[in-house]
């Protein structure tokens, strides 16, 4: 079994962002309906519970992201709303693989751009419970949206933010990401296992325990036996840095995607290198500091899990 991680090299301190203020930014992005489209089409009823099905980036600079993104990555956009909060949805080759959102960022606010990660539930209301049970916080109210379905924003016990969806229109297949969507998403955390307790308590996760070659902990969560993310130990020497999700996308070649990243006015946070399973991975920012991976995955690797 192939498992993604996060390797922490000494400049990995500049890529855990501050989150505060991000999620009343995302509440706020979302006070009016907006007509996005269904995540299925055609719409189907399987659920993958605790699968990352979604993710919003927000951004003081939307024209300037579409620009990034779409040289990037090959993604095309249809704007959904232009109103006081302008907001689209990124596309590849036809299939939705997220949201952007316009909102300013003010002079002293401790807003930094970021990519919100949904994971899938098939009841909003009881995620919410559980996570309040389990020391969460609810940062944004379970809420409907014509099409998508409910979702709702929370904090988990040490701040990482995240989201929950209740799609109506069912969750995407099982299926080996192409270059240009997202394949893995890793939560960086102060203790992983604490964590994973209460995301398995969320999602009913399968936790996989693991310790790397240099003693770091390192927690593989799964469900219906198929990996779909990681829990790393923030780095030593971190205190103070927030917990927080960190999304990859498939690429072709790392080290080109790098080059061209900051071609086009990004930031390499970590750079290009090997993973302990072989693949090449890597951490930048889009020009307006949203942090993102990188992530080489062959076609004979698979996320399956066994026991």
């Amino acid at each position: 079994m192939n498992m993604l991680e996060l390797k922490v090299r000494r400049c990995a301190t500049r890529l855990f962002i501050v989150f505060i203020g991000v999620l009343g930014t995302i509440a706020a992005a979302t006070a009016a309906p907006l007509e996005v489209p269904p995540l299925v089409q055609p719409p189907g009823t399987q659920h993958y519970a605790g699968k990352v099905i979604w993710l919003d980036l927000v951004t003081p600079d939307l024209a300037g992201a579409k620009r990034f993104y779409g040289e990037l990555f090959g993604w095309t956009f249809q704007d959904v709303s232009k109103g006081r909060t302008p907001y689209c949805v990124a596309s590849l080759n036809g299939t939705p693989v997220g949201g952007l959102v316009q909102r300013a960022i003010g002079a002293g606010e401790r807003r930094q751009p970021a990519w919100l990660t949904f994971l899938s539930v098939t009841d909003v209301e009881q995620a919410k419970q559980t996570a309040l049970g389990n020391g969460g916080k609810v940062l944004s109210e379970p809420r409907s949206y014509p099409q998508r379905g409910r979702q709702a924003v929370f904090a988990d016990p040490q701040g990482a933010v995240f989201a929950v969806l209740q799609s109506s229109s069912g969750d995407p297949p099982d299926v080996l990401a192409q270059p240009g969507q997202w394949i893995w998403s890793s939560l960086l955390a102060g203790d992983p296992n604490k964590d994973a307790a209460f995301y398995r308590a969320v999602f009913a996760y399968q936790v996989f325990d693991q310790i790397r070659d240099d003693g770091v902990e390192h927690v593989l969560l799964a469900s219906n036996d198929y990996a779909r993310a990681s829990v790393n130990a923030l780095p030593p020497g971190s205190s103070g840095l927030h917990p927080h999700w960190l999304n990859f996308v498939r690429v072709v070649n790392t080290a080109d995607s790098v080059a061209k990243v900051q071609a086009l006015g990004g930031q390499v946070l970590v750079a290009p290198h090997l993973d302990r399973h072989g693949g090449s991975i890597a951490v930048v920012a889009d020009p307006s500091g949203a942090p993102f991976g990188l992530l080489e995955w062959t076609d004979t690797d698979a996320k399956e899990v066994t026991k």
